[in-house]
């Protein structure tokens, strides 16, 4: 029988995109506007990414689904957050916990392939993510890790982005590798969202942490998804007048992030804008009706996306998110755009809402919302 070391060993590490070591992607990415197909849609889609960050009232929200990370595309979120192209991000779990912290805490992936004993990988404790691989002994480690954490909480509920924060405080300290984007945004104060938290190594730390509080009849920390959704909703309220959404993949991130607008009227804000830039690489169908493939056309319909400066990309993530994010890096927007730092509108599990400067005071006042 094989060995662990036979499919998880050093010459087959993933290794990251950089987007910053390639010259001219902005030159290949204008050239495919005046050709056709998902060549022209993704040179467009490059042209309102760069519109956004040149928006100077406008926030970039990051919506990200699908094995990104563990597949090569981490340093390619970190250059969009350390380069003040993200505002924030609204992930799934596995892509925050499975993959970026469990990088942080010195663990790697590792190149495969589909074709394979998975029995044999069963027995070896492999886990496979198509033509990769993951070293599951590793996961348990990230599990316990993440239990730790929860046993460390003040117990209440918490919103996810306050846990992420916690994670990425865990990582400075105690990191074994410090090129993620949890660290990153920590260290930048852009937020991280994780409507599904608990779908993820996180929620097998939730559990192994109130499964032991309620046997010792003690008070628990809890995940509030709820609280993710007025949060982050707060944000579309107030942050900035315009947003922008750039959404790798669909699932979750992309409904709960739309939704913000149609949450906001429901709060009592009635002219709300739609989000004005939308952009969307997926390779989902609208035919089967399912929310990843649904149009930016059919999300205007919902009241959610404004039509203007809308595109859809059909390819598969790996080629097209690189290809997108370095092409509006080259293009050198970020490099006069300063980051808005929207953790600072945070306060614990308080919203701070910070108001024009007083006229005589010359002090910024503010308002928690708990």
């Amino acid at each position: 029988m094989a060995k662990k070391s036979d499919y998880l060993n050093k010459k087959s590490l993933v290794k990251h995109i950089d987007i910053t070591k390639v010259r001219d992607l902005d030159k290949l990415v204008a050239m495919m506007g005046d050709t056709s197909f998902q060549a022209r849609n993704l040179s467009r889609a490059a042209d309102i990414y760069d519109m956004a960050l040149r928006d100077k009232n406008c926030s970039v929200v990051l919506c990200l689904a699908g094995s990104l990370v563990s597949a090569g595309l981490k340093k390619v979120i970190v250059d969009l957050v350390n380069n003040n192209m993200v505002d924030a991000i609204v992930s799934t779990g596995a892509i925050v916990v499975d993959q970026d912290f469990f990088e942080g805490l010195g663990f790697s992936h590792y190149k495969g392939t589909q074709f394979v004993n998975d029995a044999e990988l069963r027995e070896l404790a492999i886990d496979r993510i198509y033509d990769h691989y993951i070293n599951e002994d590793e996961l348990r480690v990230c599990d316990d890790t993440m239990t730790a954490i929860f046993d460390s909480l003040e117990p209440r509920p918490y919103a996810s982005r306050e846990i992420i924060q916690e994670m990425g405080r865990y990582l400075v300290k105690h990191g074994k590798k410090h090129d993620g984007f949890v660290e990153a945004c920590y260290n930048k104060n852009v937020p991280i969202f994780v409507p599904a938290f608990s779908d993820c190594s996180a929620g097998f730390g939730v559990v192994l942490h109130q499964h032991k509080r309620i046997a010792q009849g003690k008070p628990m920390a809890s995940i509030d998804s709820g609280r993710d959704f007025l949060d982050l909703t707060y944000l579309k309220m107030h942050a900035t007048k315009e947003t922008a959404i750039v959404m790798i993949g669909g699932g979750v991130p992309k409904n709960f992030t739309q939704d913000t607008v149609v949450a906001a009227e429901v709060l009592g804000m009635e002219d709300i804008p739609m989000h004005k830039y939308a952009i969307q690489l997926t390779v989902a169908d609208e035919r089967d009706g399912a929310l990843s493939g649904s149009t930016l056309k059919e999300a205007s319909s919902w009241g959610k996306v404004d039509l203007t400066y809308e595109q859809m990309v059909y390819g598969e993530a790996t080629v097209t998110f690189p290809l997108l994010a370095g092409a509006v890096y080259a293009r050198g927007a970020h490099k006069k755009r300063k980051g808005l730092e929207l953790s600072k509108y945070f306060k614990g599990p308080d919203f701070v809402m910070k108001k024009a400067k007083a006229k005589k005071a010359g002090k910024k006042q503010a308002v928690a919302v708990s």
